[in-house]
């Protein structure tokens, strides 16, 4: 290599400015210049960079759109529709539930409780958390409709269809005892440390409970066509429940509060309207005479193979019911097991023919009018012919010559028919005047008791009765009354003529403790205090006469006025006469009365049907327990002893 250096490339000069062939050195970052295309030969590719401009407005143009979407949906949420959305939020958030008011208890006169209400439970449930989305299971609801229908005793099919509901509350049993929601809860125990321990799911984790209360009725079956009953809504499905439910019932409360899951948030606050308790009803009834009457009816029924029998216990004074007892009864505890026709307060609500009991009202007003006196002589024949019918007396009897007493005492069918025929100078006018009386007494009206179901019974006015009915209304045929309307017309003798409308209810004693007493019955002149104090002793010898048909009433020590019954039955189902009425009616002392009692039976199928023979034993005991239990002495004195009979 040589030592010389290379000549040195010579490099051309920049050419100046105006000289022909001077080119401008580009300067730092100018493009550089393009070259004059070659006629024939190919441009070079060449690269250009894009503004950025355009994109970045349009990527601004577009967030800005979605802030003014947020914007205009908050300010929708937040102004416009903030209203809708609180509510929303709070119905979510915020659960109601009513605040059930204590229904009021019944007792008896004493009271003696023979209804209460004693705590129980509202099983519900929260059907949200029995969706997939909150189990990650689909079947929750059959799930656990099958754990609780065994223990609610409801069907499962039913209880699964109330967990599949969309809401936040639904109620699966109501009134469940405490020991129902014990055995729930255990069984959700069990089922959450499962869950815990190998991650099962709790399936009654939405299952809950609220403070309720249940109706008991302490002793069972007594009384109970008079208490009624409650119905699984909580009202009064008969009898005095249903009759008082207003005031029973009180005023249900509410109560507002924040939940999560189904539970109340303690620290979130709750608004609350007290429940206000139902009053306290107090009724005439005494427990004990109520025990007896109902044991001796239904002895009596079962012993007759009867469908029915009812007896009626009144204090003829004041006109209060001592008690109202109907065979065969119920139990208002469990009416599941209850014969659905037994369901029914019958002594109020069956319209039978008294029969002979209603020869009192006949009687009374003969005597009342001036016709006749109790020795007014009555030949009475073996047959009577009236009307289109030919009439007889219970038993096949020579020509019996009786006084008007002995016609009562005897129950002589056609002596009654030609007594009441005195009472006007035709059989139609004699119609007129003992049909007044017939509703003087009640007959065909309400008691007054207002009770759920009751009959007014039948009584047709005397220009519509048949030519049968004239003649057959006098001793108690073709003429319908209720038990109390019958018990109703033997207090109105006892108590001097004056009829005190029949009551069942003392008064009630509101949550703040204050009685109130019930209205004072309503009183109706019958019929004269000498009237009724005649027919009084008149009544005195179907009893003590030997003659007389109600000798097994007898009370020793006691002056007992009564008198039987024994009329043709309609059959309810046929609409014709089948069967028997049995009946017997009085009270006690019969010369300084105090206590009337009724009884009648329905269809005795065994053994006698007589009121004398069946109804007559039912009578006396029922009436010598009450005369005890209020403690009324006898009061010494004889009884007159009125002629039966007279020597023609």
């Amino acid at each position: 290599m040589s030592d010389r250096e290379p000549p040195r490339r010579r490099v051309p000069a920049p050419a100046r400015s105006g000289q022909p062939g001077a080119q401008r050195r580009p300067g730092p970052g100018a493009r550089p210049a393009r070259r004059p295309a070659t006629p024939g030969a190919k441009s070079p590719g060449v690269i250009r960079l894009g503004s950025p401009r355009p994109r970045l407005r349009l990527v601004s143009l577009a967030l800005a759109l979605v802030l003014i979407a947020f914007v205009v949906r908050l300010l929708q949420v937040q102004a416009v529709d903030a209203s809708e959305y609180t509510a929303k939020a709070d119905r979510n958030r915020y659960l109601s539930r009513t605040l059930a008011a204590e229904r009021g208890g019944i007792t008896d006169r004493n009271g003696v409780e023979l209804a209460i209400s004693v705590d129980a439970n509202d099983i519900t449930a929260d059907p949200a958390l029995f969706t997939r989305k909150a189990t990650k299971i689909g079947d929750a609801p059959e799930q656990a409709a099958a754990l609780l229908g065994p223990i609610l005793d409801k069907d499962p099919d039913d209880l699964a269809d109330k967990l599949r509901t969309k809401g936040r509350y639904v109620v699966l049993a109501r009134r469940q005892t405490p020991q129902v929601w014990t055995q729930i809860k255990d069984l959700k125990s069990t089922l959450a440390d499962k869950a815990g321990a190998d991650g099962a799911v709790n399936v009654l984790a939405g299952v809950l409970q609220e403070p309720s209360s249940k109706r008991v009725y302490p002793n069972g079956d007594l009384g109970a066509g008079i208490l009624g009953w409650v119905n699984a809504d909580g009202r009064g499905g008969g009898g005095i429940e249903q009759q008082l439910n207003g005031e029973l019932s009180g005023k249900d409360g509410e109560i507002r509060y924040a939940q999560s899951g189904g539970r109340q948030v303690p620290t979130a606050g709750s608004t609350e309207k007290p429940a206000v308790a139902g009053s306290e009803v107090e009724l005439t009834i005494d427990r004990d005479i109520q025990w007896a009457a109902q044991n001796a009816i239904a002895e009596q029924v079962e012993k007759s193979k009867a469908d029915r029998g009812y007896v009626m216990v009144q204090d003829n004074r004041t006109g209060e019911i001592l008690a109202m007892a109907n065979a065969p009864g119920f139990d208002p505890n469990d009416l599941s097991k209850a014969d659905g026709g037994a369901l029914h307060n019958w002594s109020l609500e069956d319209a039978f023919e008294p029969g002979s009991t209603a020869k009192v009202m006949s009687m009374a007003a003969v005597l009342e009018e001036g016709a006749a006196t109790p020795a007014t002589h009555v030949t009475v024949p073996n047959r009577l012919h009236r009307g289109d019918r030919l009439f007889r007396d219970d038993i096949d009897h020579p020509t019996w010559y009786l006084t008007l007493n002995g016609v009562l005492a005897k129950s002589s069918n056609i002596g009654t028919i030609l007594a009441t025929g005195q009472l006007g100078a035709t059989q139609k006018e004699a119609n007129q005047v003992l049909y007044s009386y017939l509703r003087k007494f009640g007959i065909g009206g309400y008691t007054g008791l207002d009770f759920p179901g009751e009959t007014k019974g039948i009584l047709a006015p005397a220009d519509q009765w048949s030519t049968s009915q004239q003649y057959t209304i006098p001793f108690g045929q073709g003429v319908s009354v209720n038990a109390m309307q019958a018990a109703s017309v033997y207090s109105t003798i006892a108590n001097g003529g004056v009829r005190v409308e029949p009551t069942l209810v003392r008064g009630t004693k509101g949550a703040d403790g204050h009685f109130t007493p019930a209205a004072k019955p309503k009183k109706t002149r019958v019929v004269s205090e000498k009237t009724a104090k005649t027919v009084a002793q008149m009544l005195e010898s179907v009893v003590d006469d030997e003659e007389g048909t109600g000798t097994k009433a007898r009370i020793p020590g006691y002056r007992v006025a009564g008198k039987t019954g024994t009329a043709n039955r309609v059959d309810p189902a046929t609409g014709r006469y089948n069967g028997y009425t049995s009946s017997f009616a009085g009270f006690a002392p019969a010369d300084n009365p105090r206590v009337t009692v009724y009884c009648a039976i329905q269809n005795a199928t065994e053994g006698s049907y007589f009121g004398g023979q069946i109804c007559g034993p039912v009578y006396k005991q029922v009436l010598e327990f009450a005369l005890k239990t209020l403690q009324v002495p006898p009061t010494g004195r004889s009884a007159p002893g009125l002629p039966v009979t007279f020597t023609p």
